[in-house]
């Protein structure tokens, strides 16, 4: 009798363990089912070199900037902005240069005064050696520009930035130092530190940084090591580090309705991508969730959840030279 009852209990223990392991399973098909590319193409090629994007949603119409010229680096840099009003046809509407600098990263934000301001960085070859100056340009119009207006310290790269409760926040790279600084401004215009060196080893630089209710997240990447996943609640002034786990460039990322966080980054492994990756929040940890259509010369996205979509502007050189591109993806809530 009691073997008869450790055999059925045997079976009962393998039986829970086989649905256990069948719901496992099932629960990992729809999260990797959770994302869907639904769309991919081209926007724009007219430059031998075509790079580094961003996009908004600003006065019910889309706006994609990036940089334009002869090769990835080339003293010929430009802006580039191109609007479109259903995402399928694009136009060139504006177009900024410089007499003497490659500038380069655009990225576009909407001011508290629902002014259009984009900000980048100024390139210059002195020597061996690369000047870098930040800078911004406001629009009501997007169309028509203001003049180049220099922000934060010489050589500083601001390379990003984000507004949150009327302060625009950005994370300020030294390539001769290797040290990163944190900048806040409260007009877009005249940017101080907050926090002058993170002491954060390895080479860090390109960063994305979004706010949640009093946290402020940041995903930073480190030239030659893995990212790091930064948190901190207001005044923003103690940062934690995690290591993200992977090594990444072009950061950005978007909290979703859901409050997940995705970002879109370059990964190297295996090979060179643009990819869409979910961020723990606990653990720091990036899992890649999508790879776009790339390779090469590739990433540096935008980012816009709107109509039930995430909207993506990249970069990529898989079907020749560097170009533009759109990609729509569907993301089921959870």
């Amino acid at each position: 009798m009691l073997k008869h009852h450790i055999i059925v209990f045997g079976l009962v223990l393998l039986s829970n363990l086989f649905y256990a392991i069948k719901g496992y399973a099932a629960m990992q098909a729809i999260e990797y089912n959770q994302i869907q590319l639904l769309e991919v193409k081209k926007i724009w090629d007219k430059a031998p070199h075509n790079a580094f994007t961003d996009l908004i949603r600003y006065r019910n119409r889309w706006w994609c900037a990036f940089r334009e010229g002869q090769n990835h680096v080339s003293p010929d840099g430009a802006i580039r902005i191109i609007a479109s009003s259903d995402g399928n046809i694009w136009k060139s509407v504006a177009l900024l240069r410089s007499r003497t600098e490659d500038l380069r990263d655009p990225h576009l934000t909407i001011t508290p005064d629902n002014r259009l301001m984009l900000n980048a960085a100024g390139a210059i070859k002195q020597g061996n050696v690369f000047i870098r100056q930040s800078y911004v340009w406001f629009s009501k119009s997007g169309r028509t520009w203001g003049e180049a207006i220099p922000v934060a310290d010489p050589n500083f790269w601001i390379w990003r930035v984000t507004w949150h409760t009327k302060c625009c926040y950005g994370i300020g790279y030294n390539t001769f130092s290797k040290t990163v600084r944190l900048y806040r401004s409260q007009d877009g215009s005249r940017f101080e530190p907050m926090i002058n060196d993170f002491n954060i080893p390895g080479f860090p630089n390109e960063s994305s940084i979004i706010f949640s209710c009093g946290t402020a997240y940041c995903l930073l990447r480190r030239e030659q090591d893995n990212a790091l996943f930064g948190t901190a609640v207001f005044p923003y002034s103690d940062w934690q580090w995690k290591d993200t786990g992977v090594r990444l460039g072009g950061p950005n990322m978007l909290q979703l309705p859901n409050c997940q966080i995705i970002a879109a980054v370059r990964l190297y492994d295996r090979h060179t991508r643009t990819a869409l990756c979910w961020i723990d929040t606990e653990t720091g940890k990036l899992r890649e969730a999508v790879t776009l259509p790339s390779g090469g010369d590739t990433s540096y996205a935008g980012l816009v959840w709107y109509n039930g979509l995430l909207w993506v502007s990249y970069y990529s050189s898989h079907e020749g030279k560097p170009s533009i591109y759109l990609a729509k993806v569907k993301i089921a809530m959870r």
